[in-house]
């Protein structure tokens, strides 16, 4: 029951890293850009709800109703004003710009907040549980897992039923053309990356009451979240449902072996997916 118990619990931490890796699924398929300062904005989205929530005594979860459209904003605003000068064939000027930026919310964070860890306080949330037997769910957990699969229903519902999505599907096939088309590739572009950071925003208020975090914490959020895109498959949402469920699942059972494996076994599990299967295990089909 011990192992089952490991397995379940890394099921629902999968949820967690699913949304760590969704916003990073979403704009390398659309735009193939590689965001490296994507586990600080998750960690910055932390840090608004910690403000929203002490300034307006309000409850983590209910903040998202103002952290999620911040996040948007700021996210549309990044890619029309500075990532989308360089966008082009060379994936390296992006990559350089996320790099620097990574840095620059790393330092200005620590700057406002100091490197004291914070955590955001969700109340009796936190220890609630349901008791299914001998084993014990945690509601909050399983509320961040029921998240994850009802915001990558979402945008899967979002790319194949939505004129957003069509656009967005048109634009990753090839921008030029869906230019000539009379699509707006910047404003395209700019929709993606405000849509991929209000998931950012959802992952990091969840992040907040699930565990303590400080500037620094964003580089390890980024590695789970890439390892569950890889795992899962480049550009195939709900792969990276599976990605993060696996890559949690293999912490859960390092933990129960050594507590000192955890994050070890998370690396390993990675390794032997990318060496064997270097497209991921669900590697997205041609529309």
């Amino acid at each position: 029951m011990v192992w089952i118990n490991a397995i379940v619990q890394g099921i629902l931490l999968g949820g967690l890293y699913a949304l760590f890796a969704a916003g990073l699924s979403l704009i390398f398929g659309i735009m193939r850009l590689v965001n490296i300062a994507h586990g600080d904005f998750i960690v910055l989205a932390a840090f608004l709800g910690l403000v929203v929530t002490s300034t307006l005594n309000m409850h983590p979860l209910t903040s998202l109703i103002i952290v999620v459209p911040a996040m948007a904003v700021v996210g549309y605003l990044l890619q029309y004003l500075v990532l989308n000068r360089t966008m082009g064939d060379d994936i390296l000027p992006p990559l350089l710009v996320t790099f620097g930026l990574s840095v620059i919310l790393q330092n200005s964070l620590l700057e406002v907040f100091s490197a004291d860890p914070q955590k955001l306080n969700a109340g009796n949330l936190e220890t609630a549980s349901l008791s299914l037997g001998s084993l014990n769910i945690g509601i909050l957990p399983l509320l961040m897992f029921t998240v994850a699969v009802a915001v990558i229903a979402s945008l899967q519902w979002l790319f194949y039923h939505t004129a957003l999505g069509r656009a967005f599907r048109a634009t990753s096939d090839n921008a030029d053309i869906a230019q000539l088309m009379g699509l707006n590739k910047k404003h395209i572009f700019s929709m993606a990356m405000a849509l991929s950071l209000a998931v950012v925003a959802i992952a990091g208020i969840f992040l907040g009451t699930r565990t303590s975090f400080d500037p620094a914490s964003g580089p390890t959020r980024l590695i789970f979240g890439f390892e569950a895109v890889i795992i899962g498959g480049l550009c195939n949402l709900w792969g990276t449902l599976f990605g993060g469920i696996i890559l949690g699942v293999a912490q859960g059972i390092g933990a129960q072996i050594n507590p000192g494996w955890q994050q070890l076994s998370g690396h390993i599990v990675f390794l032997l997916v990318l060496a064997i299967k270097p497209n991921g295990l669900f590697p997205r089909v041609s529309h």
